[in-house]
C-alpha cells in the first residue's frame, strides 16, 4: 500500500484508541500525529476518575514520554496547542458496558464522530487475577464491539490480539479464527458466561471466608491458570485473549473487524527512533538480568526460533490493516480478517542467536554498577529441558545453603532463616520458569 493511500484515509478521521497508556498505543498514537497532521481527533480511552486525572495520565504517561521528542521538535512551541487540538482524553474502562462512559453528551458526541476504533486495551500478565483478565481481554471485546454498533460513521474496528491464541501448537501457524467453545486440546464444556459465573462464585465464596486481599489475589491467579490449563492454554492471558476473539466471532454481524496478531513486541526498530521501549518487557527482562551479571543459566532450546517483531513494524501493520479493510466502498460482508505480525519465516533469530548478541554486546558494552565499575559477562549457561533445570538450581544455591546449615550449628537460625529466604526465592522464579516455558520451547512459526 502506497503512503500517500494510507495518509489520504487518515485525513479528517477520528480514532477511538482504548488501553492508550500502553506501550504499542503510545507509538500508534505517537506515528498517526506525526505522519498526519490533518487527522480529526483521537480519543483515548484511559482508566481515571474523571477529566482531570486522565489529563493528568495523558501529559505524564503519553506526550510527556521521550517518545514524543522528534514531534515535539516539528512542532516547536505548537506542540502543545496541536496535542489539546487533536488529543482528547477520555476517563473510562472497557471492562464495563459503554465503556464505563459517564458523561451521556460525550458519549453520544464520541458515537457520532468515530470513524474507527483501535482496540489495544489488554492486561498482559501471563498470570494476571482471572477476574481482572476476563473482564479486560474478553468481555472488554465485546463491550468494544458493541459500543463500535452505536458509531453512525464507523468503519473498521481493528482489535489487537496476539499469535499466541493457538497455544503451544508447533509447525505452520495459519491465521485461523477462534471458534466459540473451541478447546485447544478437545476438553468440551467451555462456556464463556459460566466462566465469569465461575469468577464471582469463587470471590463470594473468599470474601464469606473472610479471605485477606492477598489471598483473594492469588487465589484467582491461580483459578485463571487453571482455567486456562483445563482446556489446553498455557496461561490466563492467551486463554482470556482467545475467549476475546470468540466473542467477535459470535458477536460482530455485519461490523467490519481487523484482528492483528504480533508475536513478541520488542523495542522499535526505526521509529520514530530506533531502540524506545518502555520498562522491561518479556525477553527484555533475562537481557537486563544478564546484563547486570544476574543470569548464570538460561532455560531454551539454542536451535529453536523466538520470535520478537518490533513495535514500530506491529504498529505499521496495524495502520495498514486498518486503512485496506476501513475504505469506503469496502463490503462489510468478509469474515475472518486476521493477520499475524512476526519475524520467524522472514526473519529468524535462534535462542544461540541470542545468547551469541548479547555476549558480544555486554563485552562491548559493559554494564556499570553503582560503583561505576564495569560488569563482566560470560557465556550462560542453556539447560534445554526443566529436569536439568530443577537440578541445576538445586545444586548452585540451595545444596550448599543447606550443607553450611549443617556444619555451622551455632548459626543455625541465621541459616535456617537464609535457608528459607533463598527457598521462596527460587519458588517464585521456578513459577516464573513455568510461565514461559511454553515460548522457550515454542516450535511453531
Amino acid at each position: 500500500m502506497e503512503l500517500r493511500s494510507v495518509l489520504h484515509f487518515l485525513e479528517d478521521k477520528t480514532i477511538l484508541v482504548t488501553g492508550a497508556t500502553g506501550f504499542l498505543a503510545k507509538i500508534f498514537v505517537e506515528k498517526i500525529l506525526r505522519c498526519q497532521s490533518n487527522v480529526k481527533k483521537l480519543y483515548l480511552l484511559l482508566r481515571a476518575t474523571d477529566i482531570e486525572s486522565a489529563t493528568h495520565r495523558l501529559h505524564h504517561e503519553i506526550v510527556g514520554k521521550e517518545l514524543f521528542r522528534l514531534l515535539k521538535e516539528k512542532l516547536g512551541t505548537k506542540f502543545n496547542s496541536f496535542v489539546s487540538e487533536k488529543l482528547c482524553v477520555v476517563p473510562g474502562d472497557i471492562s464495563k458496558q459503554d465503556l464505563d462512559l459517564k458523561d451521556s453528551i460525550l458519549m453520544d458526541h464520541i458515537c457520532n464522530q468515530t470513524d474507527i476504533i483501535v482496540n489495544i486495551a489488554a492486561t498482559t500478565s501471563f498470570d494476571e487475577r482471572y477476574d481482572i483478565a476476563l473482564g479486560t481481554n474478553t468481555f472488554g471485546v465485546k463491550h468494544v464491539l458493541n459500543f463500535a454498533k452505536k458509531c453512525t460513521k464507523f468503519k473498521v474496528l481493528l482489535h489487537v490480539s496476539t499469535a499466541y491464541v493457538c497455544g503451544e501448537r508447533g509447525g505452520v501457524v495459519v491465521e485461523d479464527p477462534q471458534e466459540m467453545g473451541v478447546s485447544l486440546n478437545g476438553v468440551v464444556g467451555l462456556d464463556i458466561d459460566m466462566e465469569m459465573k465461575l469468577v464471582q462464585q469463587k470471590l463470594n465464596q473468599l470474601r464469606e471466608q473472610g479471605a485477606s486481599e492477598h489471598h483473594i489475589k492469588l487465589a484467582m491467579k491461580e483459578l485463571g491458570i487453571q482455567r486456562a490449563n483445563l482446556y489446553g492454554w498455557p496461561n490466563t492471558y492467551v486463554f482470556t485473549k482467545a475467549m476475546g476473539e470468540m466473542l467477535i466471532q459470535i458477536s460482530k454481524k455485519n461490523i467490519p473487524i481487523v484482528i492483528v496478531r504480533p508475536t513478541m513486541i520488542v523495542s522499535t526498530y526505526k521509529e520514530p527512533f530506533p531502540g524506545w521501549i518502555e520498562g522491561a518487557r518479556t525477553i527484555d527482562s533475562m537481557i537486563l538480568a544478564y546484563g547486570k551479571g544476574k543470569l548464570s543459566c538460561f532455560l531454551a532450546d539454542l536451535k529453536k526460533v523466538f520470535d520478537a517483531i518490533p513495535a514500530d513494524m506491529v504498529v505499521n501493520a496495524m495502520i495498514v490493516a486498518m486503512v485496506a479493510h476501513g475504505n469506503e466502498g469496502y463490503s462489510s460482508n468478509y469474515d475472518n480478517i486476521i493477520y499475524h505480525v512476526g519475524s520467524s519465516v522472514s526473519n529468524p533469530v535462534k535462542y544461540g542467536d541470542l545468547r551469541d548478541y548479547s555476549f558480544k554486546y555486554f563485552t562491548a558494552k559493559p554494564w556499570i554498577n553503582k560503583k561505576g565499575k564495569p560488569i563482566r559477562v560470560g557465556k550462560v549457561t542453556i539447560l534445554n529441558n526443566m529436569a536439568s533445570f530443577r537440578r541445576y538450581m538445586f545444586i548452585r544455591y540451595l545444596l550448599p545453603l543447606k550443607g553450611l546449615q549443617l556444619v555451622n550449628k551455632a548459626s543455625g537460625k541465621y541459616f535456617q532463616k537464609t535457608y528459607h529466604e533463598l527457598y521462596r526465592k527460587i519458588h517464585g522464579v521456578m513459577r516464573l520458569v513455568d510461565l514461559y516455558k511454553p515460548y522457550v520451547f515454542f516450535n511453531g512459526m
